[in-house]
């Protein structure tokens, strides 16, 4: 009886690494993307320090130490106050020295706003490529190129890992001002909290939304609500909404252009497409930034495309309709709207 077992059991393992070969053999692009994606994550995790030894190192310098504390600070208050998953996120720390580590890969059609579809197992379709190689995302860079596509690809701050690995502190990331990088420690957090398979820009419009909505609670509770640092930060972020609310006017904009000149020859619908994106572009003067200089001359080296566009959707497209839910539905409880679409998306 054993050995049947046994000989079943060998038929089963055989059978499941027969089809993981087949597989493979068909995916061998994929195959190698993820090996690459898993070599830099797994380098950044072995080169990462435990941020305990930093602190109980007297060599190493107190503003390190500060800003270490000041990330505790915010996951305490995210756990505590926001509902957001515990994890060992965020308890080690990488030095980038200085250096960009991670690039991403947008890529749009070329008349219409639509983002290129990656599809990955266990993520599912993602309209975004990651490269811990920059000269990797360049290539296929080029080839989208080729093939037509808008396409956008630039250096990230940060990443979330959904629980697969510890994500470390980025040395860069302790450069930012202490509203900036709670956002942002809470916009990952809230990756590692609820992650819809498949649903990039639900995920990525409810990071910003918990993160910027986060910073602001942290912030007042933790400096009081006439604070400095507290105005700044608001400051800044009726900024970026101001500028994120134009752009995402302009992709409706290139909408109706698109719409409007689908029969026409290609050069006409290129030379419609570059002066509807100009006048967008011109119009940001037209509005009232608390910081003027913020956006002076952001396009001067390179014009916005349409892959450029979706990040606009991708990231802040659906923040105003989500607070409009929480503050309706939840009276404004950061922590029953998740628990809410944690049952809605499982």
């Amino acid at each position: 009886m054993l050995k049947r077992l046994l000989k079943y059991l060998a038929l089963f393992v055989a059978a499941i690494i027969f089809v993981a070969g087949i597989w493979a053999l068909f995916n061998r692009e994929l195959v190698g993307y993820g090996w690459q994606q898993l070599q830099g994550q797994l380098n950044i995790i072995r080169n990462a320090r435990d941020i305990d030894k930093i602190l109980d190192d007297p060599l190493a310098p107190d503003s390190l130490k500060a800003r270490i504390r000041f990330i505790n600070t915010v996951k305490k208050f995210a756990v505590d106050s926001l509902g957001l998953k515990e994890s060992k996120n965020y308890t080690t720390l990488y030095d980038q020295n200085g250096r960009p580590i991670l690039w991403v890969l947008t890529a749009s059609e070329p008349f219409e706003i639509k983002a290129y579809q990656w599809t990955f197992p266990v993520l599912g379709s993602v309209s975004y490529k990651g490269f811990f190689i920059k000269e990797k995302g360049l290539k296929e860079d080029s080839l989208l190129k080729a093939k037509g596509y808008d396409t956008d690809y630039d250096d990230v701050s940060a990443w979330s890992t959904l629980g697969w690995f510890r994500d470390p502190i980025l040395s860069n990331m302790l450069f930012r001002k202490d509203g900036q990088l709670a956002e942002l420690i809470i916009h990952e957090m809230t990756h590692a909290t609820l992650y819809a398979k498949s649903h990039v820009d639900f995920n990525e419009n409810l990071a910003s939304f918990v993160g910027e909505q986060g910073a602001i609670r942290f912030l007042t509770a933790r400096d009081g609500a006439g604070s400095e640092k507290l105005s700044q930060y608001i400051h800044s972020k009726e900024d970026y909404d101001l500028f994120s609310n134009h752009m995402l006017r302009g992709k409706l904009h290139l909408d109706s252009v698109y719409v409007h000149t689908d029969t026409m020859e290609i050069e006409k619908r290129k030379t419609l497409k570059a002066a509807a994106i100009d006048s967008i572009i011109v119009n940001l003067d037209t509005l009232s930034f608390f910081n003027q200089e913020r956006f002076k001359d952001i396009y001067k080296f390179k014009k916005p495309n349409n892959a450029y566009f979706i990040n606009f959707v991708r990231y802040d497209a659906m923040k105003k309709k989500m607070k409009m839910l929480m503050d309706r539905k939840f009276k404004g409880d950061i922590k029953a709207y998740l628990v809410y679409l944690k049952g809605k998306y499982s």
